[in-house]
């Protein structure tokens, strides 16, 4: 079977799975075997998800359609994640795939913040997989991710365009920590309202001026929270991967529409990666000379993650190897195996 194929079977085996699991843990099945196939391991899908697809809950029941009037009520209502699978389900067979993005983009898009941003990272890697093919598999995935997106929506206090001048990697090291982090990531988001400096870190960006400097600016914004991950990770290395994922999952979603959207996604790209640094950056990086050495050749980056089998761990190897063909920077690489250290193996 070739990847294509492979990629289409592992997607079946986890449409029968919920979004979540455990209460309200993202399923990242569908992210990771996405990553897994485009980087030439698709002969390890099925493995892993023989170990994976144990943990998953059953795909939610639907309990009352939600109507097209409606949708506004139920934005961000967790109870009604069956009916926005189904809704989403119902939309993609009915319009365009490009239609649908078109219309719920801009609606999702303030928030971005939706199960701890797994929802636009989802979206990301579903539309990856469609500019590829279009097929009724990768169809259902995209209705999924967007399903989970609406029944997680949540906003970013102070979400707004930005309007300084630093680059990302001032901008970043710019944000305030959260005073209270000893919750998970929704009691550390409630803190940011009221946290002094949070709309100040959040405007300190440049703006975008048109969709193409939208989209160099989302680039550098993954650029530089993936080189940031390699010396801020032990903040707390499974959320600190968001920081990166999110911004690339956005920026791999633009060729899908239209470019007016282009600056609004990465005003709401920057607002994901402050939000998950504020909640969880630590009060010191290491010294760089602490780094971890890395492989000679980055593609043996993306077989260490395979190896390592944290869904967190492959999709930050496929979103460094991006880095660095881009930047040629070191750090791109030894983020990756930083998380190795950091993150428990998959068993």
């Amino acid at each position: 079977m070739n990847d294509t194929g492979t990629l289409d079977e592992a997607y079946g085996r986890l449409h029968t799975t919920g979004p979540e699991f455990d209460g309200w843990l993202s399923n990242h099945g569908p992210m990771a075997v996405e990553s897994m196939v485009r980087h030439g391991y698709g002969r390890e899908v099925h493995r892993w998800l023989d170990t994976y697809v144990g943990r998953l809950d059953e795909l939610p029941r639907g309990s009352s359609p939600i109507e097209a009037g409606e949708w506004r009520e139920a934005l961000g209502d967790p109870r009604r994640l069956g009916d926005w699978l189904a809704y989403f389900d119902r939309e993609l067979r009915e319009q365009p795939w490009r239609a649908v993005l078109g219309t719920w983009w801009p609606r999702l898009l303030p928030g971005i913040a939706a199960g701890a941003t797994h929802g636009v990272i989802r979206t990301g890697h579903a539309i990856h997989a469609l500019l590829r093919q279009e097929d009724e598999t990768r169809l259902a995935e995209l209705g999924q991710a967007l399903g989970y997106w609406a029944a997680r929506w949540q906003a970013i206090a102070g979400f707004d365009a930005p309007s300084g001048t630093a680059g990302p990697e001032r901008a970043f090291a710019g944000v305030p920590r959260v005073p209270d982090q000893s919750a998970g990531i929704n009691h550390r988001l409630e803190q940011l309202g009221e946290l002094a400096e949070w709309r100040s870190s959040l405007a300190a960006l440049k703006p975008a001026a048109d969709p193409e400097q939208a989209r160099a600016y989302l680039t550098e914004l993954a650029d530089a929270a993936t080189l940031r991950y390699a010396t801020h990770a032990h903040g707390n290395a499974v959320m600190l991967v968001h920081t990166a994922t999110a911004p690339t999952a956005v920026l791999r979603a633009l060729p899908a529409l239209p470019a007016e959207m282009w600056v609004a996604g990465m005003n709401a790209a920057w607002a994901a990666g402050a939000a998950v640094t504020a909640a969880y950056a630590p009060d010191q990086p290491v010294p760089r000379q602490d780094l971890p050495a890395v492989p000679g050749a980055a593609e043996e980056v993306f077989e260490l993650a395979v190896r390592h089998g944290d869904e967190h761990v492959i999709k930050l190897a496929d979103t460094a190897l991006d880095v660095h063909r881009r930047t040629g920077d070191p750090d791109a690489l030894a983020a990756v195996v930083r998380a190795t250290g950091l993150i428990k193996p998959l068993r």
